[in-house]
């Protein structure tokens, strides 16, 4: 976890590289847990290739001389649409864990959501950071402790929070059970400090529920949470769009689409492919973020010409904090927002607004502006 500037090996110039890096430094176990999906990681696979399927259709003789990713979401100016998606245990990455995240986005000028899963209290992350952070709530079995986190992250400095809502049960995490993922002794879910585990008889192998979630929240607890809230709430896991409709009478401030990195439910489309059918559904009632298989700066503009407003990355931020710590967080960051840029100067696209469909192959040229 040296620092970027030590000299003593070439830096990275995209995130395949970093991966790669992060890998020789990561255990064998938490290597398992950032790089692993569902199943016969199926979604997994298509999450990054779907991307890379869509074609694009630049647009030529634009003045591109001055290129904005500049974007503003739910109140916070961010230097381009890219956020950090919560994931958990950031202790297994580096040994100041969230605290070093939330500095590697305050210095890249974006927002981190904390997971309720991590491993450094909510209270610490707030009194760390210096820019603005969201909080990715699961609900626990017993609300008044659901509550009690709720108000401590809000209390904290937190904008708003995300619900994750695609994670009623485990999924067949093969890589997890193989390496017996564990966090190692001294690090713990700090967010879950006092909650006793619901008991499980049933050996390892044959358990279906997660211990710290509540397996039966329906709507009505969407409800609750966005009652109780004083910031918005952000809804994350929509693929289907009627799930996107409904949430338009539930009082959320965003959608999410996503899959959960591929983690959950193998064979479920990739976010790319389901993104659309979202964006329709809520007709620009509500912003649509998307996560999943973010690799480059092309990828990001294709969300953006699909109809996302942001989009989120998790696995490659990982990579960053595992080898250079919050510049490596920067580093990430400042990497995809490069070429983001690259993109939109070669595709004629000076500013996010001009990240039309028309710029996707075939172009529709009824939306042609020329």
């Amino acid at each position: 976890m040296g620092d970027m500037d030590d000299g003593t090996a070439p830096q990275p110039v995209n995130l395949h590289e970093l991966e790669a890096m992060a890998r020789e430094r990561l255990t064998e176990s938490a290597n398992a847990y950032v790089a692993g999906g569902s199943g016969d990681e199926h979604s997994l696979g298509w999450n990054v290739s779907a991307w890379a399927d869509i074609r694009l259709a630049p647009r030529f003789l634009v003045d591109v001389s001055a290129i904005d990713t500049r974007c503003r979401l739910l109140g916070h100016d961010l230097a381009a649409p890219l956020i950090l998606a919560p994931a958990a245990a950031h202790r297994l990455y580096h040994p100041k864990g969230e605290l070093e995240t939330v500095r590697g986005a305050d210095a890249a000028e974006t927002l981190h959501v904390q997971s309720t899963l991590a491993t450094v209290a909510v209270d610490e992350v707030g009194a760390t950071a210096t820019g603005p952070w969201w909080f990715q709530v699961y609900v626990q079995r017993d609300r008044g402790f659901t509550e009690d986190l709720v108000r401590r992250a809000e209390d904290a400095g937190a904008s708003a929070l995300v619900l994750t809502i695609d994670l009623p049960v485990l999924g067949a995490r093969d890589t997890d059970r193989r390496s017996s993922l564990g966090l190692p002794p001294g690090v713990e879910y700090a967010n879950l400090r006092g909650l006793p585990l619901v008991p499980d008889p049933l050996p390892p192998e044959r358990r279906v529920y997660n211990p710290h979630l509540d397996p039966s929240v329906t709507w009505a607890d969407l409800d609750w949470l966005t009652s109780l809230a004083r910031v918005p709430v952000l809804v994350k896991g929509v693929l289907r769009p009627d799930d996107a409709r409904r949430c338009l009478d539930h009082d959320v401030a965003a959608v999410l689409v996503s899959n959960h990195g591929a983690r959950n439910l193998d064979t479920v489309p990739a976010t790319a492919q389901a993104l659309p059918g979202v964006v329709a559904a809520v007709d620009g009632r509500l912003p649509v973020l998307v996560d999943g298989g973010i690799r480059r700066g092309t990828d990001i503009a294709k969300a953006i010409m699909l109809g996302a407003t942001a989009v989120l990355i998790g696995r490659p931020y990982v990579w960053g904090l595992s080898v250079y710590g919050a510049d490596g967080v920067k580093l990430v960051v400042d990497m995809l927002r490069t070429e983001l840029e690259l993109a939109m100067g070669l595709l004629g696209a000076p500013t996010l607004a001009d990240l039309t469909p028309d710029l996707l192959w075939p172009p529709d040229l009824t939306q042609s502006t020329t």
